[in-house]
């Protein structure tokens, strides 16, 4: 299921919020295939569940080097 523009527009990276000098502004979010919100800058991944983001660092890690064609649809629980 995915999430709504105006949610996107408010959530932000842990990664990025976390360290910020080196990551800059955590956001803007975009949808990246159906399952999943990607920075945009940095290429974190995470995973949609049930129309809920999986916003915990090592998700967001763990697809960062996947190409978004590689990426599993929908995303592993």
């Amino acid at each position: 299921m995915p999430i709504s523009q105006e949610l996107f527009e408010i959530l932000r990276c842990p990664k990025a919020v976390q360290e910020k000098e080196k990551y800059g502004d955590p956001r803007p979010f975009a949808p990246c295939q159906k399952q999943l919100a990607r920075l945009r800058r940095f290429g974190f991944k995470y995973p949609i569940r049930d129309g809920i983001p999986v916003m915990l660092i090592e998700e967001g890690e763990k697809w960062q080097n996947t190409a978004e064609a590689d990426l599993p649809v929908p995303p592993p629980a």
